[in-house]
């Protein structure tokens, strides 16, 4: 049986201070929870999503659904984030474009999408934002937040800026910092879209969209998120639908056919706007900087943490959290560090199962038996 869920809305008048300095609102929401909230309000587990993910983590939205939401493998009952014992919270961060305020909302002051209008955001103010929904669903204590690449890094901020609120973190496929290799890609990605002679400087809503500049971003993107091994098992130099090479500027190879399919799919779910914004705060982050040491940044934490990298993530390299681990061991904190072997490079967090939830639930279950 399908577990059904439903997309709710919460909005706030109330306007936040960024780290940029500009105070910002009024804020929407996106958010879908899944399980009971026990009576001690102490069973809540916030779930964060990267990029191009959504507030839709788990279940069905109808019985007609064919696709389950992005990491339902991992939420439900019986699994890792088993929603027999937990209260799992998802929603979309600010900036993005599935129903939290971003780019594609309407400024109330202009009537008309914010476009470039929306304010340069950090993964620090996502979390800010984060914070109200925890508040206005009476949520007092997170058992612990969890995520992914970019989920990965709310999970951090999460642990420094409130550390009596959060129990644990588990922290996956992510790292303390977006390094330049890191930060390079996504400016090759922003340029495909600003390049785009639809992007009109950001004003195109309404009209045609930066669709080919879009595309482009996400195949460069997908490109890093995967590994050598797993394009080899998967494509290697396999032609498509033909039997010969052409000598010709078409679709030769099945990667290629696999990344133009990735490119206009993510054009029909996904704004160009949001990508520019939410790339541009993962550029940003750096707890080194901010906070101006890692054993600063993780000195008042009281969390204890869950570290998960994968050996062909070259993207986010398993030595970016081992570091971390390193630090927050030497502070005198609980860390778990784990290294798993997957073929699927980045991708790993979203594909590899077998270990991934072996861990997570063993270390849940170690928090929730803990005062």
């Amino acid at each position: 049986m399908k577990m059904l869920v439903e997309t709710k809305y919460f909005s706030f008048d109330e306007k936040i201070k960024l780290e940029n300095g500009l105070e910002f609102g009024p804020i929407t929401v996106a958010y879908e929870t899944y399980g009971e909230l026990n009576e001690t309000r102490d069973n809540a587990i916030l779930v964060l999503h990267a990029l191009s993910g959504d507030a839709h983590a788990a279940g069905y939205h109808s019985e007609d659904d064919k696709k389950p939401g992005w990491w339902d493998s991992m939420i439900g009952p019986g699994k890792p984030f088993d929603t027999n014992k937990y209260f799992v919270i998802c929603s979309n961060f600010l900036g993005g474009c599935k129903g939290t305020t971003g780019p594609s909302s309407i400024n109330p002051a202009t009537g008309k999408p914010y476009g470039m209008d929306f304010p340069i955001i950090t993964v620090e103010d996502m979390v800010k934002v984060q914070k109200k929904l925890i508040d206005y669903l009476g949520v007092k204590k997170l058992l612990s937040v969890a995520g992914g690449s970019l989920g990965g890094m709310q999970a951090l901020e999460w642990a420094i800026m409130y550390p009596d609120i959060v129990r644990s973190a588990a922290v996956i496929a992510s790292a303390t910092k977006l390094s330049a290799q890191n930060i390079a890609f996504n400016e090759v990605g922003r340029n495909a879209i600003i390049s785009d002679p639809n992007w009109n400087n950001g004003d195109y809503y309404g009209n045609e969209l930066p669709a080919r500049g879009l595309a482009l971003a996400r195949m460069i993107g997908h490109i890093t998120y995967l590994s050598e091994e797993s394009m080899h098992e998967k494509f290697g130099r396999k032609l498509q639908d033909k039997h010969h090479v052409d000598f010709n500027f078409d679709v030769n190879f099945q990667v290629e056919s696999y990344l133009r399919y990735q490119g206009q799919s993510f054009v029909d779910r996904f704004d160009a706007n949001s990508y520019l914004f939410i790339s541009k705060a993962m550029d940003y982050f750096d707890l080194h900087e901010k906070y101006g040491s890692l054993a600063h940044a993780f000195k008042d934490s009281k969390s204890k943490f869950l570290f998960i990298t994968f050996t062909t993530d070259w993207l986010f390299p398993p030595e970016e959290l081992k570091t971390a681990a390193r630090t927050i061991m030497s502070l005198g904190k609980e860390v778990t560090y784990c290294n798993i072997d997957a073929p699927f490079g980045h991708d790993s967090f979203l594909l590899e199962f077998e270990h991934q939830s072996r861990i997570i639930s063993n270390f849940l279950a170690g928090i929730s038996t803990q005062p």
